[in-house]
């Protein structure tokens, strides 16, 4: 299954670097995509030294930033984290099982 980790950015330098090393330590097969939305720091230079792949969206506002995430990237688990080291990346591993393993609260999916 295909993971992609997607982090929606707007001057985000101060945690960015951490929160992408963390969901690769997690997650090491997901893509780690950081869609830059008119940072004025050094999101974006931290963020492609870190390994992540960057895509900018210029309309401001996180709204349309998840639209174009969601309209670009191809993948069957998706994992949307803010850049701000909000979500703690060792806990992804049950957010994601019940994709994994294709169950949800109403029977199998398979």
């Amino acid at each position: 299954m295909k993971t992609a980790v997607l982090i929606p950015c707007y001057n985000e330098e101060l945690s960015i670097e951490k929160v992408i090393k963390d969901f690769k330590k997690e997650l090491p097969e997901a893509d780690i995509y950081v869609y830059d939305n008119n940072s004025k720091d050094k999101t974006v230079e931290i963020a492609k030294s870190a390994g992540a792949i960057v895509r900018h969206e210029y309309n401001q506002g996180k709204g349309n930033v998840v639209r174009r995430m969601f309209r670009e990237v191809d993948a069957d688990i998706y994992v949307m984290v803010d850049g701000d080291d909000t979500y703690p990346a060792d806990e992804v591993h049950k957010l994601i099982e019940p994709v994994v393993n294709r169950r949800s609260g109403y029977g199998n999916w398979g």
